[in-house]
This record gives C-alpha cells, structure tokens and sequence, in this order.
C-alpha cells in the first residue's frame, strides 16, 4: 500500500514538472512569436529610422576590440533563433562587439565547443572522426562560410561569456585549443583566450540530473519513467518530423545524427524511441555532461591556465531555517524553478550506492538556484580543485591575476539573468555591467585598451 502511495506521488509530481515545463516552453515560443509579428506590423507601416553614425576624431573604433561572446545554456539559443527573442534579454546591447552563436540546446558539451570553434573561424564543423564513429552521428556538421571573428588568434585573443552549461563549454574547448585538436589549426593555444566569466557555471555537475530522471549509480542511463523520458520522446518526435520553418526557429541541434523521417523512416524513429539508437542511446547529449560523475570525467582533462583570467557567478536561492535547508523566497524564485529549488535541498544520495566521489556529503549540495547547486558554480573542484578566491565585492580583486578563480555568490534563481530582463530589476544591470567593465578595463595581456569614444589624454 506504501509503495503505491510513493508511486502516486511520484507521477503526481512528474505530471506537474511536465506541465509546468511545457507552459513555460510554450511561453517562451509564444512571446517570440508575438514579438515577430509586433515587429513585422511595426515595420509594414513605419518606415524604420537610419542613423548617421559620428566619427570622433582620435577615438578607436569599436573593431579594434576583441568581441566578447556570449554563450547559452541547455535548452538556450544564439543570435537568429526564436525570431527577436534574446536569450540573454539584450545584454548584448550593452557593448559594441559582442557575439551570440547558436550552439546546439541538448548536445553534448564536446559537440558544443567544436561548433563554437567553427562559428567563430568559420569553414565545416568537424566533430571529429574518431568522436563520431563512437556516439554514431556523421562526422561532419554545420558549414559556416563566413567565420564570425576569423582572425581569432592568439594576437586577436576573445573574452567568453558562458551562462549554466555554456560555461563548461567554454572551458573545453579552451583545452581543445591547448591541445591543439582542430585538423588544419596547429597553431592553437589556451591563450587564444582572454577571460572566461560564468554566470551560475555548471562546473561539478548537479543532482537535479537524478531527480529530472538520470540514474545516480552511472550517472549516464535514464530512469524508466521520468520528465527526461518525456523530453527525450519530443525531441526525437520534433527531429524526425524534421518541418523547416519549425526547426530554423528552434532546433535542438541534432541534425548530425540524420534523425529525420527522410533520412531514416519509420523504423528509424522506433529504433530511436526504443532507444537503440541516436544521441540518447549513445549518451552524446547534454544531461549526461551535468551529473557529477559526467563533470568529473569532463574535469578530468581541463586545466585552468596561467594566462587566463576567470570571474564566476555563483546563484543561490536557499537559506537556513533552524538548521534545515529551504528555498530563501517564494515570490522572489520563478515558478518553473520553485518545486526544483525545494527538491533539490532535500535530496540525498541513495545509501545503497557508493559515494560519487571521496569526502561527499549531502549537505555541501543542498545550497541550490533551481537547476545547479551553488557548489558546482563557485570554481572547478572535482575531482581535483583549482586556484581560487572567494570575493563579495568586485574592487577586492583588483588588480585581477591569471590563472586562479574569482567567484562571487550572488543572491538569485538560475534564469533570473536570461530571456526577461524586468524580472531582475536593477541587478541585471550591475551583473552585465561588471561583466562588461570587467573584459574590457581590466583584463589585458599587452596593455590597456581603448575604448570607443575614449578620449585620448
């Protein structure tokens, strides 16, 4: 009778997650949708404004900067996608030179840096040979024609914004290029990189992974009934009805596992549902990148360099009541993360399972925003911890030193600072302003820069 009380629950909750979430996504394409058609009325009847610029005489132009490049999360979208929808509610408007690509939402970590590194030199997304023929997805991907900052050099070095999984992904593929892992780029290096910040950076893993269903002993395997299940069956639905308009406003980046109806049928779409084939099967997605176990396999092989300079976000929407771990807010953290806010402070590794890891303890994860346990945002430090420095107020770390680890904590669920800007108030300001101020004063190898309109003295 017990257990099929637990069982109740269970479904109850899954049925809830899932509304929620599909309210949320619905939200989310609907707003897009809305903005598009606002825009396109606008426009029909408003002839659009073209400013002159004005040039100021000794001033150095905004080119002459290094772009900052801002990268999304799972489930997030680049410059182009969702119509005028901003992923990172127009922050990007803040500076002149600033780049959003459009990665894959739900591919790996690997397969993510690799795009990136072609987004930005341009030519054929290579995701390796090697890497291909083990996760069974063509070798081959996107082609730009155009890169978006080809001269990317270790003279021509990028500032790398990353938000949730975007910041782990800017960390590998900081190690690609130390490792010199790009056919025909033998003259990468780690220092091809200026500064990496993260904002709430998935960098030890989460334990909402094990509740939205991965399986806590490997870390890789899905529970039989579970919200990933569900999204696992949508996105292979969506990737095989393969409708164009559709997949140019969103897509979850699959298209080099050739999932559509055209390339592999009808049989093809049960081979994948039942899970034999395709990334799920695989394990060539993002989620089994956010366990522990998959961020320490991933940590493994990433160093933090002595040229680098690194900044972190670290979000928490908990607090102690009378020894107990609680969400800090009700009004103040998103419905779509409230329940996962509360869950995840209360979650507690399964006895019958070995330890993820020497020295783990329940209580260091239950600090949480909703989606990633603070522990995980602060700095990498699992399996092995790298240089850091706590600071609560910008001005302690000045002047900013390589290669260790600034890490803020900052009081906020893990979306407040993407898609709606109202929501965060006066604080998205100063978070993208520091951020802005940060890359563009402060960090430098050779010498100061100067900024646009800066006048020379």
């Amino acid at each position: 009778m017990i257990r099929w009380w637990i069982l109740m629950l269970q479904l109850t909750e899954l049925f809830v997650s899932s509304v929620v979430h599909l309210l949320y996504g619905f939200y989310i394409f609907s707003s897009a949708v809305a903005g598009d058609l606002a825009q396109a009325w606008s426009e029909g009847f408003f002839k659009p404004v073209v400013k002159e610029e004005v040039t100021r005489g000794t001033t150095t132009n905004a080119d002459d900067l290094p772009p900052i490049v801002l990268v999304h999360g799972i489930f997030g979208f680049g410059k182009g996608r969702l119509g005028g929808l901003s992923y990172f509610a127009g922050a990007e408007k803040k500076d002149e030179r600033v780049l959003v690509p459009d990665l894959g939402s739900l591919t790996s970590i690997y397969d993510r840096a690799r795009e990136l590194f072609y987004y930005l030199k341009g030519g054929h997304v290579d995701y390796g040979e090697e890497h291909s023929k083990g996760c069974g997805h063509s070798q081959f991907g996107r082609i730009y024609e155009q890169g978006h900052y080809p001269e990317w050099d270790e003279d021509h070095p990028l500032h790398f914004v990353g938000h949730s999984a975007g910041a782990q992904v800017v960390r590998v593929l900081q190690q690609m290029l130390a490792d010199k892992a790009f056919k025909h780029y033998e003259s990468t290096s780690e220092n091809w990189i200026l500064s990496i910040t993260s904002l709430s950076g998935a960098f030890n893993g989460t334990t909402r992974t094990y509740l939205d269903g991965m399986r806590p002993e490997d870390g890789k395997t899905l529970k039989p009934i579970c919200l990933l299940q569900l999204c696992r069956v949508g996105v292979i639905i969506y990737d095989w009805l393969d409708i164009p308009w559709l997949k140019a406003y969103y897509n979850f980046g699959f298209d080099h596992f050739n999932m559509s109806c055209k390339k592999m049928g009808v049989w093809g779409l049960v081979d994948c549902l039942l899970g034999n084939a395709g990334p799920f099967a695989s394990g060539d997605w993002i989620l089994p990148d956010l366990t522990i176990q998959g961020s320490m396999q991933l940590n493994c092989h990433i160093q933090t360099f002595p040229n680098t300079y690194y900044f972190s976000y670290a979000t928490k929407r908990t607090r102690k009541i009378m020894g107990i771990t609680v969400p800090s807010s009700i009004l103040g953290i998103h419905p779509l993360l409230f329940i996962r806010v509360l869950q995840m402070s209360q979650w507690c590794h399964p006895p019958d399972i070995p330890p993820l890891y020497k020295g783990y303890r329940d209580e260091d994860w239950e600090d949480n925003d909703g989606a990633l346990n603070t522990i995980s945002m602060t700095h990498p430090q699992l399996p092995i911890e790298h240089p850091n420095r706590f600071i609560q107020n910008d001005s302690e770390c000045q002047p900013l030193q390589p290669g260790i680890w600034y890490y803020k904590l900052v009081e906020a669920d893990h979306i407040l600072f993407i898609v709606n800007r109202e929501r965060a108030g006066v604080q998205f300001d100063l978070i993208y302003d520091s951020i802005f101020e940060r890359c563009r004063k402060h960090v430098f190898r050779k010498s100061p820069q100067t900024l646009p309109n800066e006048a020379h003295h």
